[in-house]
């Protein structure tokens, strides 16, 4: 489990939420606007044009073209105008070009604009779409699509629209070649419906590969002919549904597995045309040395041990079980299965993971201890880069590449291999300082498991907070790298990992409306991305999911807070914004529910006072979001210095005065105002500037035992006069849970009668390792404070 933050620190004045959070209402850089032109993603180039193009029952759609066939790009335009319009939409291939009321389609190549760019021209006599491959014509057709009234993503025709098009020229193309969205359905089994209409969600946003997550612990999902217990077995397991991920039993003996499934291999066939015909490749995922649990309860010979194994139910961790790199038949096991995967996917990369494997095994393995001694290699991460060797060699006498996230690197990189990096940007960096293709998918930036607004108004996710403008501020380039090692930057992509994604339904929510904000990243030029342009169009892109039929998040309009805190004055100020930008807000102060006839909200206020501070969002009058809560506490330390003896990790709650900055933190850990220590005690000293009274003083800490956060064991308070001399307050002791707990805040409070200080002292003694119990026994457990609350 990784955590992460983003914080944003200066001397005086520092922020206690990040401002990339609120894009709508901070400093984008100003640039010249698209004259209304809601497009997402952006485009390249944009002219506007006079008059539009209306379409009527004599439109002619025709195809310049000698070839007898007409394009799917121009066939599923027509047909779907056919169906929205009521126009009869004629398609023509040939002949002269009409001098008016045609929708012109020419292959014309362009070197500028490559193999997927596209040119539109529309007067008020005709639409021209000029590229030089179908890719091309299919970008340009989901501009036209976006240039007419929302309803054309409908199923039905739309009542009253005006049919349309902009007086424009476009010129537009992709800057990455990679744009892709990734999907697991190893942890839960999603239809080949749904498959497809992921399709023509990543079409209709002119992304161009589909990463499938076929295989994993949690079950194998894609029928092989020559293993067929590979889906019989591995396709299936006890069903645990309603119960936690990460807390769930494993499979009983004698219990029967009945959740999961498979695609056949005629599913998958389909499926690929389908993506095809769309401009969409599709990159098969194969997990291996590690995430194999479901093939070797299938197939245990092809193990360290030899099992028995049963399909995981839920979380695992660590990965133990995985692939013996010692035993020939398993290489031979894995080629099988390959061949059949190039058979069935025709696309150039094939995904082998690589991820996440604990090589315990490895290291007492007879098999593959002989091997490393027989190839000379130095330890099981060197046999892991034999492991990966082997395979590229298999898959490039297949003509075809291996990509595989960023643990490849481990032990050495395969020659030809391309990495995934998830971990961050650095295995990125590495990989392209080597020379090697890389495609960046970092997971505080990519990851839609992650939360997409305040836990509390949001489906269960897998931990992390993403919002859409978070998404929308990745930049897939590392600035460390040259010119010629940014050329391996091959674009990006988001990953969707389903372990709290049950349906389609859910799917369909954690993509949406983040997709957007990828795609205008990969597609668009970057000095053409502006998160305020960008935000303005967004209402746009949403009106267009409800007609199509999709499920979306409405996390935009949830009110945030960020507090700027006056070190000098001891002042809060707080500030209320939405991601959808100037949307108008409604606030309280005394924790009673908003409405829209509340507080308006004008500009930052002072928090001289404890409040609670409730906020909506409206839209023409209406409510569109739950009232946020936000918690501020006035008190003795506010403002005050703060000195740790233990450095704390990754998670700054916003810096050196995270613990007296009045703002109190929520579940999500990564909310920005945690403060995270792994595995080292607090060991927290407050200078108040001057001897004061204190009546009593209370600690927050976090308990979210499936992040690997505990309480503490141990509180103790001391108190000083000089900084020198301390005497002890107050103690508590924190039993050791037996079992998890949902996420919650657990306040620590000790009275201190008659006390007169300048410096409190506060000691947590963090829990050091994860209980056995849980699923990271044995790992390191965390310790979340936030408010010290002096009285």
């Amino acid at each position: 489990m990784l955590l992460r933050l983003c914080s944003l620190l200066s001397p005086v004045l520092f922020l206690l939420l990040p401002a990339a959070m609120v894009p709508g209402r901070t400093g984008a850089n100003p640039m010249s606007s698209d004259s209304g032109l809601m497009l997402v993603p952006r485009v390249g180039q944009h002219t506007p044009g006079s008059g539009s193009f209306a379409m009527n029952e004599s439109t002619e759609v025709v195809v310049v073209s000698s070839e007898p066939h007409v394009p799917f790009p121009v066939s599923s335009f027509a047909a779907r105008l056919n169906k929205v319009t009521g126009f009869p939409m004629h398609v023509r291939i040939g002949g002269e070009v009409p001098g008016s009321n045609a929708i012109v389609f020419e292959r014309m190549p362009d070197e500028a604009s490559g193999s997927e760019g596209y040119t539109l021209e529309v007067t008020s006599d005709l639409v021209r779409v000029r590229a030089g491959s179908e890719a091309g014509q299919f970008y340009a057709v989901q501009s036209l699509y976006q240039l007419l009234p929302e309803s054309v993503f409908g199923a039905t025709p739309g009542p009253g629209a005006r049919w349309t098009i902009p007086g424009l020229t476009i010129r537009d193309a992709p800057r990455f070649s990679w744009r892709g969205a990734h999907l697991d359905v190893s942890r839960h089994f999603l239809p080949t419906e749904f498959i497809k209409t992921f399709l023509d969600m990543l079409a209709m946003h002119k992304m161009n590969v589909f990463h499938w997550h076929l295989t994993d612990d949690q079950g194998w999902r894609i029928e092989i002919k020559k293993y067929p217990l590979l889906t019989q077995i591995g396709a299936w397991r006890a069903d645990r549904e309603g119960i936690h991920w990460n807390v769930r039993e494993p499979q009983r003996p004698g219990e029967e597995a009945t959740y999961g499934g498979f695609y056949t291999q005629d599913e998958i066939r389909e499926i690929v045309q389908y993506a095809r015909q769309r401009n969409i490749t599709i990159v098969p995922e194969i997990e291996m040395p590690a995430h194999t649990t479901a093939a070797l309860a299938a197939y245990p010979r092809f193990s360290c041990t030899g099992g028995p194994f049963l399909v995981t139910t839920g979380a695992l961790w660590p990965i133990t079980d995985i692939f013996c790199a010692g035993n020939d038949s398993t290489f031979t096991f894995l080629q099988d299965i390959l061949t059949e995967i190039f058979d069935l996917f025709p696309g150039t990369y094939v995904h082998i993971g690589g991820d996440e494997a604990d090589k315990t095994n490895w290291k007492t393995c007879p098999k593959c201890q002989a091997r490393i001694k027989a190839e000379g290699l130095a330890d099981v991460n060197e046999l892991q880069s034999y492991f990966i060797n082997r395979i590229e060699e298999f898959v490039i006498s297949n003509n075809r590449r291996l990509i595989g996230w960023d643990e490849i690197l481990e032990g050495g990189l395969a020659p030809e291999a391309t990495v995934m990096s998830w971990r961050g940007a650095e295995g990125g960096i590495a990989a392209a300082q080597l020379g090697h293709d890389v495609v960046m998918t970092p997971g505080s930036h990519t990851y839609f498991n992650s939360y997409q607004g305040r836990p509390e108004f949001e489906p269960p996710a897998g931990g992390g907070y993403l919002t859409l403008g978070k998404v929308y501020s990745f930049e897939p380039v590392p600035d460390v790298l040259t010119a010629r090692e940014a050329a391996h930057i091959l674009g990006g992509q988001s990953c969707l990992w389903t372990e709290f994604v049950p349906d389609a339904h859910t799917a369909e929510y954690m993509m949406l409306p983040r997709l957007a904000a990828m795609s205008e990243v990969l597609w668009t030029p970057k000095d053409r991305r502006d998160p305020r342009d960008f935000f303005s169009r967004i209402e746009t892109q949403l009106r267009r999911y409800e007609a199509a039929g999709y499920s979306y998040a409405r996390s935009l309009y949830s009110v945030l807070m960020s507090a700027v805190l006056d070190t000098v004055r001891r002042q809060v100020l707080v500030s209320l914004s939405t991601e959808a930008g100037e949307t108008p807000i409604r606030y309280t102060v005394d924790g009673t529910a908003p409405t829209a006839g509340s507080q308006e909200y004008a500009g930052p206020f002072a928090a001289d006072r404890t409040m609670e501070v409730r906020a909506v969002s409206l839209k023409n009058g209406e409510l569109v979001s739950a009232p946020t809560t936000h918690h501020i506490r006035i008190h003795a330390a506010i403002a005050r210095p703060v000195s740790v003896k233990f450095p704390y990790d990754k998670y700054t709650g916003g810096g050196p005065y995270a613990l007296t900055n009045g703002l109190l933190g929520t579940i999500a850990y990564d909310d920005g105002n945690w403060q995270g220590y792994e595995q080292n005690d607090l060991d927290a000293t407050i200078d108040l500037g001057e001897v004061v009274p204190v009546s009593s003083i209370t600690t927050h800490f976090l308990k979210d035992h499936h992040a690997w956060i505990f309480g503490p064991t141990h509180v103790q308070v001391e108190v000083s006069e000089d900084g020198r001399g301390f005497s002890t307050v107050g103690t508590t002791n924190v039993p050791v849970p037996a079992s998890a707990e949902e996420a919650s805040i657990l306040a620590i409070s000790h009275p201190v009668p008659a006390a007169k200080a300048r410096y409190i002292r506060v000691f947590a003694r963090n829990l050091g390792v994860c209980p056995d119990w849980h699923l990271g026994r044995g790992g390191k457990a965390w310790l979340f404070v936030d408010e010290i609350v002096v009285e």
